[in-house]
């Protein structure tokens, strides 16, 4: 399993809080309430641990950024809602972020922008012309260009998510999956992540898609 500095994120979490000058009580209830949702039954890797990667990845893109807040507070809400069984996740994770982050006091425009960077996570490109949106995908999909042995445990960990879907049927569709990352003319949008992982990913994904097989 992943492991996470839950005392690290809560200090992330009351640094980005401290931004918008949001009042102790709310923001210790919805910190509460996306610990919560993330330790959830069923999680294996949309845990807090992704969390944490995916905020580590973004700190180390921020001097790209053009609203570094935005971005982070996507990072905590991207996967706040999540049921395999399901094909809206990343609707449902925005507007749960939109309720959220009015309870907070969050600029609406901010707020918008999260929405929209949240809706991004599902990962159909192109987004030329929007580096946050760059920035926070390559942070989540930066896991792809991991080592051997966590790039195995994150499938062993995905499976388990889809534990209720035959064999077979996971299989062919998770083979389906990362061949469309293969497909795309990169994986990742920002040139610093292209350039550090690009060749790992790939190769991990085509490692993966042979396992699978």
């Amino acid at each position: 399993m992943r492991r996470f500095d839950l005392v690290q994120l809560r200090t992330q979490w009351d640094d980005l809080m401290a931004l918008f000058d949001v009042a102790a009580n709310r923001s210790d209830a919805v910190f509460g309430e996306l610990v919560a949702k993330y330790e959830e039954d069923g999680r294996f890797y949309h845990t807090l641990a992704h969390i944490q990667n995916v905020l580590e990845v973004i700190q180390s893109l921020s001097p790209y950024a053009q609203d570094l807040p935005a971005i982070q507070l996507a990072a905590w809400f991207h996967d706040a809602i999540y049921d395999p069984r399901a094909a809206d996740n990343e609707h449902q994770s925005a507007q749960y972020a939109a309720r959220a982050l009015d309870y907070l006091g969050i600029p609406t425009a901010t707020s918008a922008t999260v929405q929209r960077l949240i809706q991004a996570t599902t990962h159909r490109p192109p987004y030329p012309d929007d580096i946050d949106c760059q920035i926070l995908l390559d942070a989540d999909l930066a896991t792809f260009a991991s080592d051997h042995t966590l790039q195995v445990w994150i499938e062993e960990a995905i499976r388990q998510e889809y534990a209720f879907v035959p064999e077979t049927t996971y299989r062919e569709g998770r083979r389906r999956i990362l061949q469309q990352f293969l497909q795309r003319e990169r994986i990742y949008y920002t040139e610093l992540m292209a350039a550090a992982l690009e060749k790992q990913a790939r190769q991990n994904i085509t490692n993966a898609i042979v396992r699978l097989k």
